[in-house]
Protein backbone atom coordinates (compact mmCIF):
# COMPACT_ATOMS: atom_id res chain seq x y z
CA UNK A 1 0.00 0.00 0.00
CA UNK A 2 2.65 2.21 0.54
CA UNK A 3 4.14 2.19 -3.14
CA UNK A 4 0.38 2.99 -4.19
CA UNK A 5 0.35 5.75 -1.67
CA UNK A 6 3.91 7.23 -3.30
CA UNK A 7 2.49 6.64 -6.83
CA UNK A 8 -0.94 8.99 -5.59
CA UNK A 9 1.75 11.85 -4.23
CA UNK A 10 3.84 11.60 -7.20
CA UNK A 11 0.35 12.30 -9.45
CA UNK A 12 -0.57 15.10 -6.86
CA UNK A 13 2.81 16.49 -7.17
CA UNK A 14 2.59 16.78 -10.92
CA UNK A 15 -0.36 18.72 -10.68
CA UNK A 16 0.60 21.45 -7.87
CA UNK A 17 3.35 21.83 -9.82
CA UNK A 18 2.38 22.32 -13.25
CA UNK A 19 -0.83 24.48 -11.21
CA UNK A 20 2.04 26.90 -9.84
CA UNK A 21 3.84 26.96 -13.07
CA UNK A 22 0.85 28.17 -15.00
CA UNK A 23 -0.54 31.32 -11.76
CA UNK A 24 3.66 32.15 -11.75
CA UNK A 25 3.04 32.80 -15.78
CA UNK A 26 0.13 34.18 -15.41
CA UNK A 27 1.54 36.10 -12.64
CA UNK A 28 4.46 37.37 -14.85
CA UNK A 29 2.56 38.19 -18.10
CA UNK A 30 0.49 40.63 -16.25
CA UNK A 31 3.12 42.44 -15.04
CA UNK A 32 4.74 42.46 -18.35
CA UNK A 33 1.23 43.54 -20.03
CA UNK A 34 1.34 46.56 -16.93
CA UNK A 35 4.98 47.69 -18.10
CA UNK A 36 4.62 51.26 -19.72
CA UNK A 37 7.07 50.42 -22.59
CA UNK A 38 6.53 49.21 -26.14
CA UNK A 39 5.47 45.84 -25.92
CA UNK A 40 7.94 44.62 -28.86
CA UNK A 41 10.56 45.49 -26.74
CA UNK A 42 9.08 43.59 -23.47
CA UNK A 43 9.11 40.85 -25.94
CA UNK A 44 11.95 39.00 -25.47
CA UNK A 45 11.68 39.50 -21.84
CA UNK A 46 8.55 37.77 -22.16
CA UNK A 47 9.94 34.81 -24.32
CA UNK A 48 12.50 34.45 -22.10
CA UNK A 49 10.52 34.09 -18.77
CA UNK A 50 7.82 31.87 -20.77
CA UNK A 51 10.83 29.59 -21.69
CA UNK A 52 12.39 29.24 -18.28
CA UNK A 53 9.09 29.31 -16.36
CA UNK A 54 7.84 26.11 -18.42
CA UNK A 55 11.18 24.86 -18.91
CA UNK A 56 11.97 24.08 -15.20
CA UNK A 57 8.30 22.58 -15.18
CA UNK A 58 9.58 20.06 -17.84
CA UNK A 59 12.77 20.02 -15.17
CA UNK A 60 10.24 18.59 -12.34
CA UNK A 61 8.20 16.22 -14.32
CA UNK A 62 10.93 14.80 -15.54
CA UNK A 63 12.00 14.36 -12.32
CA UNK A 64 8.38 13.02 -11.28
CA UNK A 65 8.30 10.48 -13.84
CA UNK A 66 11.28 9.01 -12.99
CA UNK A 67 10.48 8.57 -9.39
CA UNK A 68 7.05 7.21 -10.64
CA UNK A 69 8.63 4.57 -13.35
CA UNK A 70 10.86 3.11 -10.34
CA UNK A 71 8.60 3.03 -7.90
CA UNK A 72 6.16 0.97 -10.71
CA UNK A 73 8.66 -1.37 -11.47
CA UNK A 74 9.29 -2.29 -8.02
CA UNK A 75 5.56 -2.75 -7.38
Amino acid sequence: MEKQQQLTIIVWMKRLAGTTTILVWLYVMYIFIQEQAPFNEVVPYCMGSTMLIFGILSMIFKGLEYWEKKISKEI
